[in-house]
């Protein structure tokens, strides 16, 4: 599955499916919280807070990929990614783009 954020896949002529998405809500765990606590005191990056998106990025990218599959998709394109929070504590990560076939020359 080739993923692009551009509107087009080089080489390629494509046919559009449809819009897929994936989320994931992380929540914050005690053990992150203490560990950021001491840390904004001093500064610097918040580790287990980016590992924690990161993850929460990697799920999110996974469960697109898997519905653009189901529509027997060949990429994705128009990739994009948000956050937001949705309580105390918790962030949902949102990815989506257009799910797309390659459309051999012979079909155009």
């Amino acid at each position: 599955m080739i993923l692009v954020n551009t509107d087009f896949v080089s080489g390629k002529t494509v046919e559009t499916l449809a819009v897929v998405k994936g989320s994931m809500i992380q929540s914050k765990n005690i053990g992150r919280d203490i560990g950021a606590g001491f840390k904004s005191i001093v500064g610097g990056e918040l580790k287990g807070y980016s590992d924690m998106i990161n993850e929460a990025r990697a799920i999110a990218t996974k469960r697109m990929v898997e519905e653009a599959k189901g529509l027997g998709a060949d990429a994705i394109i128009n990739i994009r990614y948000t956050s937001a929070a949705v309580m105390q504590g918790a962030a949902e990560i949102l990815v989506y783009g257009t799910a797309v076939r390659f459309v051999s020359e012979e079909q155009v």
